[in-house]
């Protein structure tokens, strides 16, 4: 994956070093070289049309960019980011999109992801939304992206009327790592979104060296609901080439959520979950208030996984 970084992150990664960490390429990363899985949820045997991902049946994730404002050195599509060549959607994988969703009633919900969709062209944009938007049978549009952190300048008034032009409920979310993220400018960018009437979640990856102990995360939750984004999911980082030193322990991240559950509000509270390999679901881990066997768990399909 190669390297990039917004000047809007270059800013943060000089005063905090958990900032800096997600985003530097480190030594560690060039020892560990491609150890790991580069696909590890199995997407690309799930493309049904280019672009388009289908797991679970009613709901579809459409990925319009490989690009990103900043390169995240975790990330769970590291065989994909930066690929601007298999990467690169124009209004034609759209329409392609667009006449899957029709000849499939039976999906309900579209996610646009990528790569960050808010770097895409305004027009390719807007032309996703509208059209998608256009098919009746979907009833639920999701955006994630991590702009709002990364290069909020991104977050234009263009994208906003867009968002606010479709007439499903439209969630958008974000992708949050640290409460150090949460500048003015990512304000200005969640109040913008709040005024286009999208709904807004988080999602966080569980990260050693960024935000592996409690006041980090409760930091990082309570600031969140307080500028009016529902924390969501928090991950356990995915067990992608290069990033086996971002891996924190099992039960220390289960420690550490035990202890959020009793001191934060239900509001201010994510679903700890592991997202299965194979790409068989999001499953949560039980917390240390259930005295079980954590080493094994058991994913939608029925298949059994060691945690480690």
């Amino acid at each position: 994956m190669q390297h990039r970084i917004s000047e809007h992150t270059q800013g943060l990664m000089v005063c905090e070093r958990a900032i800096k960490r997600q985003f530097e390429i480190s030594e560690q990363e060039l020892l560990e070289g491609e150890t790991g899985n580069l696909d590890p949820l199995q997407e690309q045997q799930h493309e049904v049309v280019p672009g388009m991902i289908n797991k679970y049946g009613n709901r579809v994730l459409c990925l319009m960019t490989a690009e990103c404002a900043s390169y995240c050195r975790f990330c769970t599509r590291r065989r994909l980011v930066s690929d601007l060549e298999s990467g690169r959607i124009d209004f034609s994988h759209i329409d392609e999109w667009v006449r899957y969703l029709r000849q499939h009633p039976e999906v309900r919900e579209v996610i646009l992801s990528g790569g960050d969709p808010f770097i895409v062209e305004d027009r390719l944009f807007d032309y996703a939304l509208d059209e998608i938007s256009a098919v009746s049978s979907v009833k639920v549009i999701r955006i994630g992206t991590r702009a709002p952190v990364t290069d909020p300048a991104l977050v234009n008034s263009n994208k906003l009327q867009a968002i606010r032009r479709v007439e499903q409920p439209v969630y958008v979310g974000i992708h949050f790592e640290h409460p150090s993220e949460i500048t003015k400018p990512t304000i200005g960018a969640i109040k913008g979104l709040r005024c286009a009437e999208a709904i807004l979640y988080s999602q966080t990856v569980f990260l050693s060296g960024v935000n592996d102990d409690f006041q980090t995360l409760h930091d990082l939750f309570t600031g969140l609901v307080e500028i009016g984004v529902r924390p969501y999911y928090i991950y356990r980082c995915d067990p992608i080439p290069g990033a086996a030193h971002f891996r924190v322990d099992l039960d220390k991240e289960r420690r550490i959520v035990s202890e959020l559950r009793r001191s934060l509000s239900g509001l201010a509270f994510p679903t700890y979950v592991i997202d299965a390999p194979d790409g068989s679901g999001k499953i949560p881990v039980p917390l240390e208030f259930w005295d079980t066997n954590t080493s094994v768990y058991t994913d939608f399909e029925g298949k059994k996984h060691d945690t480690k």
